[in-house]
């Protein structure tokens, strides 16, 4: 067995159920491989802000090691002090074979820095198409780059979601990706009930994730207007602060036909996804999301103005659409004929098991970074 430990920052909330504090796509994912490798027999640190108690713990056989909090220290220097140097700590109370993180910014470089410093493999997930763009578009500070520059070339192994995105991992960087299939957990065969949204007095639309800019709420927005007919409901909440992110709220709840959920807990968002007539997806720029898994793994179908891989359009597994007026027709589309839909659910349904289930997937993840802890065991 060995000893891994996993750096994702804001995934506190993860393991603790997503009631509390951030629980994106990137920290459930975390959050489940650790758990998985725990449960495996490995040795697991997973290194977060503090939050929660104030000393580290064990959930679910993981030990979560804590930093500082993420608003302690001085405005410009507290980039070095406490966070990197906390950083640096965790790392070294951590004490693993292997080091891994997912997501594109300076922490990347940052634990890659301690890696190489301490002989300590490093194994990096991409976990959006941006950040193999030479450019790093979302990542709007210089040192940021600089930083996850540097730990993109020095990781000894990049895992990615896509072919798309190794090649342009390959073309921009002249590095290899491995693609592996992201985890997603869903219903197993004896929890999954078909679904039917058209036993719906008025069929839902779901929308679910951060409300940034890049994910478009406003075209959430001009959609529900012109489909007066169907329910639209979102899933997520604005960050503190983002003034835009708030207006936009404010102008969806003003909608007789959009509800708000705010943050949903994890437990409760099968809720969300049963019978649904669709997964809407109005991002400028996504990797493979959490979200069309959870989404396919209850046979709903997804539309998309993203389509990873052409999987969408290859596959079957809804329909992909480049504007307001098109995602309209693509979603009446869907709700014109209970045969066609159910024939893409079954298809979502279908691929889901063939493809992301933890049990198949996750296997991968821990071949990887297995190998990559022997290295620096057969070295010791």
């Amino acid at each position: 067995m060995s000893a891994i430990c996993i750096v994702s920052h804001a995934a506190y909330g993860a393991m603790t159920g997503g009631r509390d504090g951030h629980a994106g796509g990137v920290e459930r994912q975390t959050s489940m491989t650790a758990r998985f490798l725990a449960a495996r027999g490995h040795d697991v640190s997973l290194v977060v802000w503090s939050e929660g108690p104030p000393q580290d713990e064990r959930i679910d056989g993981v030990r979560v090691i804590k930093l500082c909090k993420q608003a302690d220290g001085l405005p410009g220097l507290r980039f070095l002090h406490p966070r990197w140097t906390s950083l640096s700590a965790a790392l070294g109370r951590a004490d693993a074979d292997v080091y891994y993180h997912n997501c594109a910014e300076a922490i990347t470089g940052q634990v890659a820095i301690w890696c190489r410093r301490h002989s300590r493999p490093f194994v990096y997930s991409v976990a959006s198409d941006p950040e193999c763009d030479p450019a790093l578009p979302m990542l709007p500070h210089a040192r940021e780059r600089v930083l996850f520059r540097h730990g993109l070339r020095r990781a000894d192994r990049i895992l990615v979601q896509t072919r798309a995105q190794q090649e342009s991992l390959l073309r921009g960087f002249g590095l290899t990706g491995t693609v592996l299939p992201m985890p997603c957990e869903g219903p197993s065969d004896q929890e999954y009930a078909e679904p039917n949204p058209f036993s719906c007095p008025q069929p839902r639309v779901v929308w679910v994730g951060r409300l940034s800019s890049e994910k478009r709420l406003e075209w959430l927005i001009d959609i529900a207007a012109m489909v007066p007919e169907l329910a639209f409901e979102v899933a997520g909440a604005a960050a503190d602060g983002d003034e835009k992110a708030h207006r936009l709220s404010a102008r969806a709840a003003a909608m007789p036909n959009v509800t708000l959920l705010g943050k949903v807990p994890r437990s409760q968002m099968p809720n969300v996804y049963r019978n649904a007539l669709a997964l809407l997806c109005t991002s400028v720029y996504e990797g493979f999301p959490n979200t069309f898994l959870e989404a396919w793994s209850h046979g709903i179908p997804v539309v998309s103005t993203i389509d990873p891989d052409n999987l969408i359009a290859a596959r079957g597994l809804g329909v992909v659409a480049h504007d307001p007026q098109a995602l309209v027709a693509a979603i009446r589309e869907l709700a014109s004929s209970a045969a066609r839909w159910h024939e893409v659910s079954v298809r979502a349904r279908g691929y889901f098991c063939e493809r992301h289930l933890p049990e198949q997937a996750l296997p991968m993840f821990e071949q990887v970074l297995v190998e990559a802890a022997s290295r620096r065991k057969a070295r010791a």
